[in-house]
């Protein structure tokens, strides 16, 4: 999907813009999760810090590439990286849930 969506768009265009034809910032983006949240009766907060953790957490269980991660992020180690999309207490609470004596 993504692939056919950027499909004949220069790497320096934006992928999406605002009515004025402008390149759609993290404001504008936050504005639109509010309203968004806020029309389908969702009280928690989301804002694009929330959908950058949820991609990184995604990503992580679908390819397993920390590394890549990092990278994206911009974070100095892979510890670092896990604990920010909150692997490390999922792993914690699965280890818990499997445990039997």
């Amino acid at each position: 999907m993504f692939d056919e969506f950027t499909k004949g768009k220069r790497s320096d265009e934006p992928l999406f813009n605002t009515v004025f034809k402008n390149r759609l910032d993290r404001f504008g983006a936050y504005y639109i999760l509010k309203t968004a949240c806020k029309a389908v009766g969702l009280e928690e907060r989301v804002g694009t810090h929330t959908m950058r953790k949820t991609f990184g957490y995604h990503h992580y269980k679908k390819f397993k590439d920390v590394a890549m991660l990092q990278k994206n992020f911009n974070h100095s180690s892979p510890s670092i990286t896990l604990r920010y999309i909150g692997i490390e207490q999922d792993q914690i609470d699965e280890c818990y849930t499997n445990f039997i004596l």
